[in-house]
């Protein structure tokens, strides 16, 4: 995995999850589809799981991981406040 926004300076490394796409928890945006079930819930954990290990992988290499989530970018003030708090 490659993160979305590299911050040498702080050692630190953004990941922007999507909600649907990285099962964010209780996020209305991370819905099953209705069909091929199955099919849905074995993407889904590969996608956690492969995350999981991406992170574990970065922070080893003496990075800080930050993961953002879709829905926590619709308000760029939230977004603001809630990525300052990393940096202060």
């Amino acid at each position: 995995g490659k993160p979305d926004i590299v911050l040498p300076k702080y050692k630190t490394v953004i990941l922007v999850h999507g909600c649907f796409w990285h099962r964010h928890p209780r996020c209305k945006y991370a819905y099953t589809p209705k069909s091929r079930v199955k099919f849905w819930q074995k993407k889904f954990c590969e996608n956690v799981e492969r995350d999981k290990v991406v992170k574990k992988k970065l922070r080893k290499e003496g990075w800080k991981v930050i993961v953002v989530w879709e829905c926590e970018t619709k308000n760029p003030v939230t977004l603001k406040n809630r990525l300052s708090r990393h940096f202060s």
